[in-house]
């Protein structure tokens, strides 16, 4: 398959997978290696960097090769997550960042205005900028447009597992814009990650669909061979959509059954 690029890096896998709500930390340790990912995202401002089973997840991480993404989850202004984002780059030696403001908290949608000024004075602080947003294709280009790395819109609310809701937003997002697009948060099984790759997403962030799942694990997994499936599916072209039923066998050269009287 052709590989993911952001930001001039390059990863075999297009599973971005998140390290919080797992039962215990050798399951997220397991998961992560089943999943494939290469990229693993840290909630900063819900992180107790002091605190020894935290620090040893953070060790586990970095010494296991993943690259740290971290997040501004919890951030409700663009302030907070601004400073969330320098805490975390001097604490986990990264500028790269995954932001998130939201609005609401029973829906935990963006809060657009907010968002657009976070990305925007970030990427002046010479951030590497991954926007979770709402699957919005205004936001999407203003956020491409404006030099984020990536736009993240969402298949369905956070922690929700409804899957992807709106497929035909999300393909106008991919054609309008210049970056890679990953579909971030509603993910709940294989199946909803595979459907986003054969829509022609880059990648996928997902968290709960693994760690709240019955058998993280086996989960995890699952989740690989579904991107896995899905992009191979896209690259291959599937065939087109028809009212009607067309014989898969040829017509031409058929015997002739037909009695003479």
């Amino acid at each position: 398959m052709e590989k993911l690029t952001i930001a001039e890096e390059t990863f075999e896998s297009r599973l971005i997978v998140g390290s919080a709500r797992f039962p215990d930390p050798d399951t997220m340790c397991r998961a992560l290696e089943a999943s494939g990912t290469e990229m693993v995202t840290v909630a900063i401002r819900r992180a107790n960097l002091e605190n020894n089973g935290q620090i040893d997840v953070l060790s586990y991480l970095q010494e296991g090769g993943y690259k740290l993404l971290p997040n501004t989850a919890g951030c409700y202004t663009a302030k907070e997550a601004v400073l969330t984002a320098k805490m975390a780059r001097e604490a986990l030696d990264t500028n790269w960042i995954k932001l998130e403001v939201i609005g609401d908290e029973d829906t935990l949608f963006p809060d657009v205005p907010e968002l657009l000024k976070a990305a925007e004075e970030l990427l002046l602080e010479g951030f590497v900028v991954l926007p979770y947003t709402n699957d919005d294709p205004i936001t999407c280009k203003k956020l491409a447009r404006m030099g984020c790395a990536a736009v993240m819109p969402l298949g369905a609310p956070i922690g929700s597992g409804m899957g992807i809701r709106n497929p035909y937003n999300l393909r106008i997002i991919k054609e309008q814009v210049d970056v890679p697009v990953i579909v971030d948060a509603g993910v709940g099984t294989a199946s909803d990650a595979a459907i986003a790759l054969e829509l022609g997403m880059d990648a996928v962030l997902l968290n709960s669909a693994v760690s709240q799942a019955k058998h993280p694990v086996e989960m995890a997994e699952a989740m690989r061979k579904g991107i896995e499936a899905g992009r191979l599916a896209y690259e291959a072209g599937r065939m087109p959509r028809r009212l009607y039923a067309k014989a898969s066998s040829p017509e031409e050269g058929l015997i002739d059954v037909q009695h003479n009287e």
